[in-house]
Formats: structure tokens, sequence, C-alpha cells
């Protein structure tokens, strides 16, 4: 995964970022284990937001989170695993710190980081 990922530094809100991946790259990123997490939060140390967009969406209907690039949400690497799941919120990793994913509104406005396979 070393080279499959590219932090893009343009503030965007999470479906403006998904669908600049998709048009440029391929999709915004899924971490699906700790060795992509590395990668992933080596990118978003030099972003120019507070946090960093991830492909990760939180379903009402369906009442959970979920990969856009259809994986399971196994690995995981929430700041606060209690916060309340609410509806038009996406996931977003910390620039710095432990790297934690935060839950965000949607239409926050963060760089993002978009995998190229």
């Amino acid at each position: 995964m070393a080279d499959n990922v590219i932090l893009i530094k343009e503030s965007k809100t999470w479906e403006e970022a998904l669908y600049y991946c998709q048009d440029h790259y391929h999709d915004l990123v899924s971490i699906t284990n700790l060795d992509e997490q590395r990668w992933v939060q080596e990118r978003a140390k030099m972003a120019n937001t507070p946090h960093v967009w991830l492909g990760l969406r939180y379903t009402c209907t369906l009442g959970f989170w979920f990969w856009i690039s259809d994986e399971a949400v196994e690995y995981k690497n929430w700041d606060s695993p209690g916060q309340t799941d609410e509806c038009d919120m996406s996931g977003a990793m910390d620039r710095g710190g432990q790297h934690k994913w935060f839950k965000k509104i949607d239409h926050g406005e963060f760089n993002f980081i978009c995998s190229m396979e």
C-alpha cells in the first residue's frame, strides 16, 4: 500500500472528496489493518487541516459504519468508541497525536486521502 495512497491538500466536504478521488484516482481510502493505518497516518501528518477524510461512512437506515470499498469495519481506531452515531456522519483521521478516527459531520471541509487502486 506504500505508494497507493495520496494526500490531497484541498479542503472539501466528504462527498466532494469522494467524487474527487473517484474522478482522479480510485476512491477515498479504506483502512482495514494496522499496516494501512500506518501508511495513511504518515500522509495525514502533512495535511493542512486538523483532520483528513477517510472512506468511512455511517448509514442511518441500517445503523452501522462501513467502508465505501465494501470492506467490513473490523480494524478500528476510533478516538471515542462510545460517541453517538448520527446521520450525515463520516470518518476522519486526526492529523497529529495518535491519528485516531473521529466521527465528523459530512459538510465539514478537510483535506483527504485517496487510494490509487
